[in-house]
């Protein structure tokens, strides 16, 4: 397949299902439980609980897995700031872990040697479609009794030793934020096997509302319609995904194959355009793990004598769309930086934190990958050869 729309006739379908609804609150929900009953079909899971955007997802979870204020969640650097964010709202403490200076993903090892007393959780990030090291990390999750929260938002049918990304671990969670693999603007899922956890998730999710659970998230008028009725078992937020969006989701769900591996078409024309080239190095791929390229990410290497910005500004001219930046290190942000949050803190939010993540960040370079038009992408390829081509005696 050569060319796939972006957003097509099975999610305009849905849209008008609802819209033709009314609101009604006898319809409500019907879309998004669809939605969820497909999501867990497909990712292999027991639940999947929907939610208005891939950082309540994290929130949720970890609040659901009794993590909470002094507790400490060690996170990767090297990703959206919202993984920490998660954490912060969840009254704990981020502490970062280093990565791996190949693969980009949490390094096992650093995660190790930042296991304190009050460490209640660990959150792996499968960085632009690639799952980090999950064996090493669940064999020391349960060494030390650690919740394991994978933040998979990058990564939808990336595969990790045969087994789908999203299925194995306590709790996984996903966004559907409009860059994503699917998409419905905004909105999110948390995926995980454990009945009593996916019900203190929902509850979480739905303002502590004791009709919800694991597997039901719409609350009915018959339940309520009761003047001695105790709608609220406990704290609760609401991070609901509407049906609009839900709507939306579902028809990018069905089309979810087709999606992602048009963004596997796109990252080989890329692969093609490097071949040769000893000073770009792509994201490392270890064995029996399959890539599902959110986007295309490639690091400049020591020797070059141009800079990051040069190299994106030719490749502009040669008609690509631009370079992404990969994030500063999360302890480096402006919000971050020199901050205190909480008493317990260890870490000092400080460069020198993190090394191999500070090495690597300001050399990424982040292709676009969402093209859905491989004439389109094919072009964008020819402009990174010719950009390889002009600065190959640049490159030391």
């Amino acid at each position: 397949m050569n060319k796939i729309a972006r957003i097509g006739d099975k999610e305009r379908a849905y849209v008008l299902e609802v819209l033709d609804s009314q609101f009604r609150t006898s319809a409500g929900g019907r879309i998004t439980k669809r939605l969820e009953e497909t999501f867990a079909r497909v990712f292999g899971v027991n639940y999947a609980i929907s939610f208005a955007n891939g950082t309540t997802t994290m929130h949720a979870a970890l609040a659901a897995a009794g993590v909470g204020q002094g507790d400490e969640v060690i996170v990767p650097p090297l990703t959206m700031a919202s993984t920490s964010f998660a954490v912060l709202h969840a009254g704990a403490i981020p502490v970062f872990a280093d990565i791996d200076p190949n693969a980009w993903t949490l390094d096992p090892t650093s995660v190790e040697e930042h296991i304190g007393s009050n460490t209640k959780a660990i959150i792996p990030v499968s960085l632009y479609g690639l799952a980090p090291d999950l064996d090493a990390i669940w064999e020391i999750a349960k060494r030390h009794r650690l919740f394991v929260l994978e933040d998979d938002a990058q990564c939808f049918l990336g595969y990790y030793k045969g087994a789908i990304v999203g299925s194995q671990s306590d709790a996984s969670s996903f966004s559907f934020q409009s860059s994503k693999h699917m998409t419905s603007g905004e909105g999110g899922m948390v995926t995980t096997n454990n009945l009593e956890l996916a019900t203190r998730i929902r509850q979480f999710n739905s303002l502590g509302y004791a009709a919800v659970s694991a597997s039901k998230g719409h609350i009915t008028k018959e339940t309520i319609q009761d003047p001695h009725y105790n709608r609220h078992v406990s704290i609760g937020w609401n991070y609901r995904m509407s049906e609009l969006c839900s709507a939306v989701a579902l028809g990018q769900l069905e089309r979810l194959e087709a999606l992602v591996a048009m963004r596997a078409a796109v990252a080989s024309l890329y692969t093609q355009a490097i071949r040769g080239c000893r000073w770009l190095i792509p994201q490392q791929v270890p064995e029996g793990r399959v890539h599902s390229f959110w986007t295309y990410v490639l690091k400049l290497g020591n020797e070059v004598d141009f800079t990051w910005r040069e190299f994106r500004n030719k490749y502009m001219e040669y008609g690509g769309d631009g370079i992404y930046a990969a994030w500063k290190v999360t302890y480096c942000e402006k919000a971050f930086a020199g901050a205190r949050f909480g008493p317990a803190q260890r870490q000092e939010f400080a460069p020198g934190l993190c090394p191999v993540a500070e090495s690597v960040q300001p050399r990424l370079l982040q292709l676009k990958t969402n093209y859905f038009d491989l004439a389109v992408a094919q072009r964008k390829a020819e402009g990174l050869a010719r950009t390889i081509s002009f600065f190959d005696g640049k490159a030391g």
